[in-house]
């Protein structure tokens, strides 16, 4: 069994995965950074300094100038402001993907997505 487990690792497959999950990790944090240190404080500007962190609906009745955490510790919260986070790095990342999945089959001489 340590035999087949050894060739199986061996094989391009295995290794190419395991580079793109390291790679993948590292390359979230950069965009996190990205989004939450340079992208959000522009977009926050642009909409009269809106902190989105701390945008949230209480739903056990706490008062609504408190920040997220506090708020948290008192019940529950929807907090879309962070939802509209996540999903501004899930921009990112699909489109930097896109971007790099582009310029491969431009090098392997495939189609390319007009």
């Amino acid at each position: 069994m340590l035999k087949e487990f050894k060739a199986f690792v061996n094989q391009g497959n295995a290794l190419d995965l395991a580079v793109g999950v390291i790679i993948g990790a590292a390359f979230g944090k950069i965009v996190n950074s990205i989004v939450n240190d340079l992208i959000m404080p522009v977009i926050s500007i642009a909409v009269g300094r809106v902190d989105f962190k701390n945008m949230y609906v209480p739903l056990a009745g706490q008062a609504p100038g408190i920040d997220i955490e506090t708020a948290r510790k008192a019940g529950s919260v929807i907090a879309y402001g962070q939802f509209i986070n996540t999903v501004i790095e899930f921009l990112v990342i699909a489109f930097t993907i896109f971007l790099v999945v582009r310029q491969i089959n431009k090098w392997r001489g495939g189609k390319v997505a007009a």
